[in-house]
């Protein structure tokens, strides 16, 4: 009877720290965001590109590739919305760029800026949807390199 008090007294002492204990999704976007930064992208916060005139803008995981520095005139910024094979420019008639048919259907927008090109989701994917995030950044920023 007394070890039995004594391990409910323990548990009842653990069981706070249980709360500490990464969840499931935790763990998942852990891996995600590992995988991406292993590959050489950077991960953060930024507002969905797209938002009218008086309007909140949500805020989304960006997965980023950093450009180099360009020569002479600066990188425009420019993103697309869309995803899925239906992108359209944010503001602008540019074409959209040829990386965007590699992105997974999660994917809800794009952008370019003199700093970066990247893919604007959720994050509700699996590490071959940020394997081909990374191979379509990766064909993105070698076209860059290329121009």
């Amino acid at each position: 009877m007394k070890y039995l008090i004594i391990l409910f007294v323990v548990a009842l002492a653990l069981a706070p720290l249980t709360h500490f204990l990464p969840s499931k999704r935790q763990r998942q976007l852990a891996r995600l965001r590992e995988y991406a930064a292993v590959h050489g992208l950077f991960v953060e916060f930024r507002n969905l590109p797209g938002a009218r005139e008086g309007e909140r803008a949500e805020q989304v995981i960006y997965y980023g590739k950093r450009l180099p520095a360009s020569r002479g005139e600066p990188r425009r910024q420019r993103a697309w919305i869309g995803g899925a094979g239906h992108w359209r420019g944010a503001g602008h008639r540019d074409p959209v760029p040829t990386a965007t048919e590699g992105f997974p259907a999660q994917i809800l927008a794009c952008s370019e800026d003199e700093g970066s090109c990247g893919a604007y989701w959720k994050e509700d994917g699996e590490e071959a949807d940020v394997a081909a995030i990374v191979a379509a950044l990766e064909a993105w920023s070698g076209v860059e390199k290329a121009a």
